[in-house]
This record gives structure tokens, sequence and C-alpha cells, in this order.
């Protein structure tokens, strides 16, 4: 790992305005290799997002005051913040801890993935065409930070929204972002493993973000995904453990018409070669992305047992 170079009169000295510190950090993340991907995708955006955090602005002043001086403190705040991305090459929304999701800011703590599906797209589509009445009770499994299913209170706003996950700690962070967000009215938090603790309900949504990372992938990601929770990540060999569980459950919640969205990333080869029997639908996503199907009620009948 390169070691960040020391703060000292040889190193950054001459670096005063925003903008020098912005070309520094930004040459230091280059030079480091660290990974983009979770907010950013280039080393520049990265230095705006943590410098704006580190001196408490918003990223449009940033851009817009990148001649104006940096005080002592805020110096220091700023070389801290990039010394700690590149020395522990954790994702940057956790040492900011804010990420956003579909134009929402939402909190974040390591004890959740940092925001980044693509299924934001389809929301903000009302997931048409597939979702033909706007839903009046939604479900997100997995949730973690909340983040779907708090997207779908803010684009439906006549919906109850459930936000399920096996881990307490995910659940802590979600409440907070429906705190945050001022959905309390419309939007729970259930401690569930999958749909354990949810027996007697019914949907007519239900979108979830599993852990869907086989373990050959996982072994090769860079080290900024190891910062996040295995749990949130990881589900068997061919990384559909959980999936295989939800699609055979998934039918008995759903109401009449309903339908599931799942995003399974890039084990979706594997999950059409287990299950024959299904003509998945892949939205094709403007906005990047890959690997987010859809399926009907009536679709989830005719998975074989």
């Amino acid at each position: 790992m390169t070691i960040f170079p020391p703060q000292d009169e040889a190193h950054t000295g001459g670096l005063n305005t925003i903008l020098d510190w912005l070309r520094w950090g930004a040459s230091r993340f280059t030079e480091a290799g660290v990974f983009f991907g979770h907010g950013t995708d280039n080393a520049w955006d990265e230095a705006i997002y943590l410098l704006a955090s580190a001196i408490q602005q918003p990223w449009d002043m940033v851009e817009k005051a990148q001649l104006a001086a940096l005080t002592p403190v805020e110096k220091e705040a700023v070389y801290q913040i990039f010394k700690q991305r590149v020395e522990e090459r954790v994702p940057a929304p956790y040492l900011t801890g804010v990420a956003w999701f579909g134009g929402y800011p939402y909190k974040v703590t390591r004890d959740v993935l940092v925001p980044r599906s693509p299924v934001a797209e389809l929301i903000f589509n009302n997931f048409e065409p597939w979702v033909v009445d706007a839903p009046k009770a939604i479900l997100d499994m997995c949730t973690g930070s909340g983040c779907i299913g708090i997207a779908c209170a803010h684009q439906f706003p006549e919906a109850q929204v459930s936000l399920s996950d096996i881990s307490t700690d995910a659940l802590a962070v979600a409440e907070q972002n429906i705190a945050f967000h001022h959905v309390n009215d419309r939007v729970t938090a259930v401690h569930s493993d999958g749909f354990n603790a949810l027996a007697g309900n019914t949907y007519d949504l239900i979108i979830a973000n599993p852990p869907y990372v086989d373990a050959q992938d996982f072994a090769t990601m860079p080290a900024e995904f190891h910062a996040e929770p295995r749990l949130g990540l990881v589900s068997g060999n061919d990384g559909l453990d959980f999936t295989r569980r939800l699609l055979r459950e998934a039918h008995g919640f759903l109401n009449d018409g309903g339908s599931l969205v799942v995003e399974v990333g890039n084990s979706w080869p594997a999950l059409e070669a287990a299950f024959p029997e299904i003509s998945f639908v892949w939205p094709e996503l403007e906005n990047g992305g890959h690997g987010v199907f859809v399926l009907s009620k009536q679709q989830l009948s005719n998975i074989n047992e």
C-alpha cells in the first residue's frame, strides 16, 4: 500500500486553496490506486466529495469557490479524511456518514452497504410497465440503510412500506433514515430473516437487493468492498442461496397482480441456469447497472419445488 505522505512543509505547505487540495488529493488517490464505485467513479469527484464533508460545505459551494483559501483547521480536516481514505480503503460514504441514492441523502455506517442499486431508476419510473396501479403495500427486503423502501415511499405517497432485514444493526440505521426523511407514519422497520417474521402480510410490490456475490467474485473484489458487511454481499458459492429461497416463498406474500423486483448483479447467468422454467424479465437500465429482474405473482407460481 502507498504510504500517505506526512503533512509537513515539504508535502503540503504550498496547498492553500480548495483547488490546491482537490488536485493534491486526486493525485494521491490515483497514486494509491484506490477504487471508486461507492458514489463516485473518479479521483477528482472523490476528492470533492470528501473535501466538502471535511469543511462542512455543500458540493456546489466547493465547485464555485475553488480559489478560496482554507484555514489551518480546515486543511488539517481535509488532510486527515484524505489520509483515512487511502490508508483504510473504506468507501468514502463511511467517512462522511452520508450516501446519496436517487437524489436523496441517507445516513450510512459500516453496518450497511453503501446505497448504489440500479433499482433507483425503476423506482422513479414507477416500475412501469410492469406495475400498472400504484402499489399500496410495499416490502423492501434486505433493506440495509432503508434507501430503496424510503425512495418508494417518496415516489408512492399513498403506500405503506415495510423495511425488513436480518441485521438489527442495519435496521437501526434504517430507522434513523425513516426519521430523517420524516416518513414515520408510512414506513416501518421489521427484523426478519427473509419472510420468517412476516407471516400474514401481503404486498403489491416486493423489492429485494439481497446478498448475491459469489465466493469467487468476492475474493477478487477491491478492498473497499471488503470494508462493507459480508452479510449483505455474499450468499453461497454461486451467490444465490438467499435468492433461491426468496423465489420459492415470495408467491405467498404477493397480492394478486403483484410483482417481485430483485437485484442479482453478476449472478444473473447462474440464476437463469438454476430456474430454467422461469422467463426472467431483465429491464434495460439507461443509467447503468444490470442484473435486476421483474417477475409477476403468476410467473412465481411456475417455480418447480
